[in-house]
């Protein structure tokens, strides 16, 4: 990498690291009974209204099984919502240009892409979604999933901080507060800052304007800085138009490119920091950020310097300076790149270049950063209780090598707990492989992809991985808005997001029932090098070993097929 883009992923790291703390500590005090924020003068009497108005008592918690129920309940009715406001787009208001109500499978799609805080998007939103289906649909779902992501890492922490318990919070109170108190307020700060940058925010027609070449042109208007600004908080990644944040209305500037990327991580590492504050342990918490800093530092040097180096051989001489195929000349190779690694490293999938185009391991590693179950910082909520998944995992492992009965943090790693451990891993890994592999081989899932050969199957293969990880986003090679890949996509999205939470909320009942042992000479140091290095290696080795083939077949092969004058079109 050359010195400059160094320093500025240098500046990028430092400006993060500076910002956990104090979004980690408002987390804590926001999801911490008894505890006050700055914001409670303004936004107490509002909570309390809300409390009467949904007849939400305050004082009851639930123990595992019933914030689960509560969590599946509130995302059944999240997706009936949608589907009806969406059903009925063509009669409603605000709609200027006069969008049709989408197809049932395309409907069913959004709702669940949406509900799961994936944002997978078949289609283009400003010629697809009205104004209101943008605003009270999937903006509405963009607060409220990520809301959900967030409520049940707060259970499974709590279920970890807690010694001899049957509860684990009140899921109710939970997305109240976090709607309220944090994504409300920083997506005001926002979309305040990206309108101040020239994003439009307003309700007015599509402008058409004649270009210089006598044809007519469609200028995107509508409600999009609010819109953006949830979508980059919440990891949720949907946006309002087609390209995405490549799109000057949603990403003006390279000062707003920045700064997306900041509002892409910024939850999501500030969550790691409220982790080490409720188990008193922020040394441990640190340690866990390094860890992943490694990763990600690793994946984003290896991308932009195969982004840099372009294609290699006899087509170097077409393409001077790097591999611009893509990519926008506002934000260059490296901000490509990083935008690229950060909203991939977390469950975010906004995007601000075609993935597409990269190059082949260029593209490999935001799909890996995907396969890695997005714990590299993660989504919100869920990049956190996926990389406590991963430490458990760690902990048992070192139990293994020592042979000692693992344990975290005092309390006993034991068989109950690695199953649901386990069940928490393998859905991913299973559904992955098993819907790509029966897109390649029918004739309704082999009509989705743009190119042949090993680039085909790499649009397939991201397609599942970025669903089935509730990340959204894509290779933008596979036309996926047919009824096969919109049925498969969904129910992806759904045993990707509902088979990890429910052994997580497992999980968190146990632990919260265990009793604290005193430390001892013999417990694995979770706060030091070693630790590091452990979980870093037990999250790569994973990733390695259960992604390892189909990446060989697709990105690695394609690779060496380019080294050979091959391409795929």
């Amino acid at each position: 990498m050359p010195a400059d883009d160094i320093i500025r992923l240098a500046i990028f790291l430092l400006t993060l690291t500076l910002l956990i703390k104090p979004v980690g500590m408002h987390i804590y005090r926001v999801l911490t009974p008894n505890e006050r924020t700055f914001l409670d003068p303004i936004l107490k009497p509002i909570e309390t209204r809300i409390y009467a108005l949904c007849r939400i008592d305050t004082t009851k918690e639930q123990g595992w099984k019933g914030y689960l129920f509560s969590i599946l309940g509130f995302s059944l009715i999240s997706i009936v919502f949608t589907m009806i406001l969406l059903g009925l787009q063509g009669y409603l208001p605000f709609n200027p240009e006069n969008m049709a109500a989408p197809s049932w499978h395309l409907n069913l799609n959004v709702a669940i892409s949406f509900m799961t805080n994936t944002n997978w998007q078949s289609y283009s939103g400003e010629s697809t979604m009205s104004y209101l289906s943008q605003m009270a649909a999937l903006t509405v779902q963009n607060f409220t999933s990520a809301a959900v992501g967030l409520a049940t890492a707060a259970a499974l922490v709590r279920g970890i901080a807690r010694h001899a318990h049957t509860t684990i919070g009140n899921f109710w109170v939970d997305i109240v507060r976090i709607a309220l108190y944090l994504l409300l307020p920083l997506s005001i700060v926002a979309a305040t800052f990206l309108l101040a940058e020239g994003t439009p925010q307003n309700l007015k027609p599509y402008v058409k304007a004649e270009t210089l070449e006598g044809g007519i042109q469609t200028i995107v208007q509508g409600p999009i800085a609010s819109q953006e600004a949830i979508k980059l908080l919440g990891t949720n990644g949907g946006g309002f138009t087609n390209t995405n944040s490549a799109h000057p209305y949603e990403n003006p500037t390279p000062l707003s490119n920045f700064l997306q990327l900041l509002m892409i991580l910024l939850i999501p590492g500030g969550q790691i920091y409220y982790f080490g504050r409720c188990i008193n342990d922020t040394k441990h918490a640190w340690c866990i950020f390094a860890a992943l800093a490694v990763i990600f530092i690793a994946g984003t040097v290896l991308c932009t310097d195969c982004e840099i180096k372009g294609n290699p051989g006899w087509i170097k001489e077409l393409i001077q300076g790097g591999n611009f195929e893509g990519k926008e000349a506002r934000f260059g190779i490296f901000g490509s790149t990083l935008y690229t690694c950060a909203t991939t490293a977390v469950s975010c999938g906004a995007v601000n270049c075609m993935h597409d185009s990269l190059t082949p391991i260029g593209g490999l590693v935001p799909m890996l950063n995907i396969q890695l179950s997005e714990v590299i910082f993660g989504g919100i909520g869920a990049g956190l209780y996926s990389v406590l998944i991963f430490v458990f995992l760690a902990i048992f492992i070192a139990g293994l090598i020592i042979g000692r009965t693992p344990e975290y943090l005092g309390k006993k790693i034991e068989a109950y707990d690695i199953k649901m451990t386990v069940f928490a891993i393998i859905p991913y890994v299973i559904i992955v492989h098993s819907f790509t592999a029966w897109a390649c081989f029918t004739s309704w899932g082999q009509q989705g992809p743009l190119n042949g050969g090993p680039h085909g199957f790499s649009e397939i293969l991201y397609a599942f991985s970025s669903c089935g990880a509730n990340n959204g986003s894509a290779f933008a090679g596979l036309s996926s808005n047919s009824p096969f890949y919109n049925l498969t996509l969904a129910a992806v999205m759904l045993f990707g997001r509902f088979l990890v939470i429910a052994p997580v909320m497992a999980l968190a009942g146990s632990l919260a029932e265990k009793k604290v042992h005193p430390k001892n000479a013999g417990s694995f140091p979770v706060s030091s090098p070693v630790f590091i290095s452990l979980l870093a290696g037990v999250i790569l080795l994973l990733g390695a070993l259960t992604f390892l083939p189909p990446l060989t077949i697709g990105p690695i092969v394609e690779q060496f097929r380019m080294l050979k004058g091959t391409i795929f079109t």
